[in-house]
Parts: C-alpha cells; structure tokens; sequence
C-alpha cells in the first residue's frame, strides 16, 4: 500500500473523491482527530460531555458558527470535504456514508475535532512497535466496552476501545510511550484482559477489523474517539456527522 507522506497530500485526495480508505499509516508523526459535528443547539452539551470523559475525547479544536476551516489545526483545510468518509446520522440513527458533507451542510454546525490514538503511531514504529494493524488492513479493531462514561444531559454511553496486540515486554514499552500523548488518549486503560472490559470474542470488534494474536501476544486496549459515536446514537440529535471509524482528519500539526 502507498501511504501520503503528507496531511495536504491525503487531504486533497479526500477532497478530490480519490482516497476513501483509512488515515492510519499515513502522513506520520502529525495529529489525527475523530470528528464529531453537530447543530449548535446541541454542542454546549456534547462539548460538557467529552470534558467529562477527555481520556477518551481530548478536544483539540471547535468550529463554530458554520466554520469549516480549522484555523489552529490546519487553516487551508475544508472539514466538509477533507475526511475520506463521512457517517451521517439521524435522530441518532446511522442514514447514510458520505465522501463529502458540502451538500447537507448547515450555517449552524458545530464541528468538533477530537484527538485519535493514531496521532502516537509514529512513536511507536520509530520504537520498533510496529501495530499490527498496519500489516494488513489499516484498520484498528474497536470495541464497545462495558465500562460507562460520565453522562451529560442527553449524552452517555459506553467506552469505545482501540486495540493492538503486543508481546507483555512489548506492551509495557508501547504503554510507556503512549502516556506521553494525551492528545491522543495517552496510556493504554487495559492489558491483557478483555473479559474485564466485556469484550467475549477478541476477534469480532464491533469497529474496524480483526487482527490475529499470535500465541505469546496479549491484546492492549487505548480509550477511542468513536466512543462519541455511541453517545450519539443515545442522545438521538435531530442530525449529526462523524468521521467513518478509522478515516481521520489528519492536521498539519505535529503530535
């Protein structure tokens, strides 16, 4: 697979309608962000939600009024076109994909751009932590946990986990790593031991796709900026957007 060296260069294919697949892997070392739009009326709410539960979404940006240019992050980007996919969600039910939401978009979106766990993954190839995921499909595998989050108004639900299986020596390194970014939901929340987190079968995420343990691997969960997405389907706003899981923003920052 040819990975986009840089964020402009993988950003401009989403817009163009070339790149459709996901971000992880791509443009190294700069910050990715889950995506979470919504009408005004509902942010002050879902903005109290994620400060309760920054672990698992770091606001690192908010657009406001309409605003598709995300002057801290990347200030020639457009938040309408520059994802590969959208999820486009009614009254809390997924509607419909889209490669661009320039069609549908409102003069009251509140766009909220959220730190993503892939933002590390540059760190940890650099360390000789490959993840695995990178060797076959770029698509982490997620997890709907038992673990609520912190309620606020009509926002709740479960935490979603990222996962990437490590040897118990490998994990201890790659936990040792992530803390240092907590923009990008820092440390690791749980290893080796999925039952504790209500996940049954390791090999059946509920996002992304499956990825093998070898025998002497053990699978190592990071809090995930989809866990958003399951407050959403809650909370039931009259309309919302959100990356595809996997498909980031990626920013001209670096992490």
């Amino acid at each position: 697979m040819d990975y986009f060296k840089t964020p402009k260069d993988l950003r401009f294919a989403c817009r163009q309608g070339s790149y459709k697949g996901p971000t992880s892997g791509h443009a190294l070392g700069f910050i990715q962000t889950n995506l979470v739009i919504l009408e005004d009326s509902d942010a002050n709410e879902f903005e109290t939600y994620c400060q309760k539960n920054s672990k698992a979404c770091p606001i690192l940006e908010v657009l406001k009024s309409g605003n598709t240019q995300p002057k801290k992050l990347a200030p020639d980007a457009d938040i309408s076109t520059d994802l590969p996919l959208y999820k486009i969600f009614k009254s809390g039910e997924l509607s419909e994909e889209l490669t661009n939401i320039k069609d549908i978009w409102q003069a009251n979106f509140v766009t909220f751009l959220i730190g993503c766990s892939f933002s590390a993954e540059e760190a940890l190839l650099k360390a000789g932590l490959t993840p695995k995921h990178l060797q076959s499909t770029g698509q982490v595998p997620m997890f709907v946990t038992n673990q609520p989050t912190k309620a606020a108004g009509k926002f709740y639900g479960p935490l979603v986990v990222s996962m990437r299986p490590y040897t118990r020596k490998d994990a201890k390194k790659a936990a040792k790593i992530t803390k240092n970014y907590p923009m990008a939901h820092g440390g690791p929340i749980q290893i080796g031991n999925p039952e504790s987190l209500g996940i049954i079968d390791i090999n059946k995420p509920n996002y992304g796709n499956a990825v093998h343990l070898s025998d002497d691997e053990i699978p190592v969960f990071w809090a995930c900026g989809v866990t958003p997405q399951e407050a959403i389907k809650r909370a039931k706003p009259s309309i919302s957007i959100t990356h595809s899981p996997g498909c980031m923003f990626v920013s001209d920052q670096r992490a």
